[in-house]
């Protein structure tokens, strides 16, 4: 659902907000068929049809329609139009019109909807025409064959759309920024004392005020979860240490996330509920505990973590960790 612009997060229709939108040159072009009866597509042909010109109509009822589109689709936008062309083609092989609008504008939303429609009203003129003497008239084949302009490129029936390099960029952008901002738990661990290596458990519950439930580290103070990344863990692997999550005594081991990066105050989502602020990071180590010993190294004090729990929630290995936003950006009103 949330792939459709046309529905809000609760699924109900809207009208889309464009007002963020740039102007652009748009244009959209669209062709349909009506096919007939010989008679029919002859009189049409040479003008003896006994309400007029039917092709003259069908071109001034298909520019009229372009102009009402908004009124007729419920959820299109009044669009100040600046070019409407309605052709047609005859196709003696098949005793059929082809008929193809193109549509421009310069604005924040595309044409399609108006060059379909275009396309839509001069087949039924020309039926509405012709009907007295052929009311077996097909009108068929109404299909968007191009579009341009807009973030999300240039369309050409048949072929991949070809976005524009400007939109390619921030997209790649957007990206990632949004990866830099993503990360996975690798481990869950937990251990009965303080200063020993934990063991993963793969899976936990955070609890607000307190910690990892059944861990020796929680409690109501500020370092109730430390995290560390397994990136800084491998460090330690390609020094010749033999050393696993929780070796290092971190309560989640990381991935993918810069966790140094995040200042004081950061707030981050650990799976789907969890959600913990940051407190700390790295710590002074004042004297070599059992971890320094037993790892050869200790890198906890240099590049971990401490966050306190806000919002409490299940946690387990592969659960996706998200900063949700950093102290610079909840000064900003972000929050």
């Amino acid at each position: 659902m949330s792939d459709l612009t046309h529905f809000d997060e609760q699924g109900r229709a809207h009208m889309v907000d464009v007002s963020p939108k740039a102007d652009t040159e748009r244009q959209a072009i669209a062709q349909g068929r009506i096919t007939m009866a010989r008679e029919t597509y002859e009189r049409i042909q040479k003008g003896t049809i006994e309400k007029g010109d039917v092709l003259s109509v069908a071109r001034l009822a298909g520019i009229m329609a372009v102009k009402r589109t908004s009124d007729l689709i419920p959820l299109c936008h009044p669009l100040m139009i600046t070019s409407v062309t309605v052709d047609f083609t005859f196709d003696e092989e098949n005793l059929a019109i082809e008929i193809k609008a193109t549509v421009k504008t310069t604005g924040k939303t595309g044409v399609e909807m108006e060059a379909l429609t275009a396309v839509s009203v001069a087949a039924l003129t020309i039926y509405d025409m012709a009907k007295a003497i052929d009311k077996a008239m097909v009108i068929s084949d109404i299909t968007l064959l191009e579009k341009k302009g807009g973030k999300s490129g240039h369309y050409r029936r048949g072929e991949a759309i070809v976005k524009p390099q400007e939109t390619i960029a921030k997209e790649k952008a957007t990206k990632l920024e949004k990866a830099s901002k993503q990360g996975k738990i690798v481990a869950v661990c937990s251990s009965e004392k303080k200063g020993v290596r934990k063991k993963n458990i793969g899976q936990g519950t955070l609890e607000a005020d307190f910690g990892l439930a059944g861990d020796a580290h929680g409690g109501p103070w500020h370092r109730q979860v430390s995290l560390l990344a397994i990136e800084s863990i491998e460090k330690m692997r390609n020094c010749g240490l033999d050393v696993h999550p929780g070796d290092f005594a971190e309560n989640i081991t990381t991935e993918g996330l810069d966790l140094l990066s995040l200042p004081l105050g950061s707030r981050i989502q650990l799976g789907e509920q969890a959600i913990g602020e940051v407190t700390q990071i790295g710590k002074e180590c004042h004297n070599r505990c059992a971890i320094y010993y037993q790892a050869g190294d200790c890198v906890m004090p240099k590049e971990g973590i401490f966050i306190k729990i806000i919002e409490s929630g299940p946690i387990q290995v592969g659960d996706t960790i998200t900063v949700l936003f950093t102290a610079g950006e909840k000064e900003d009103g972000v929050d």
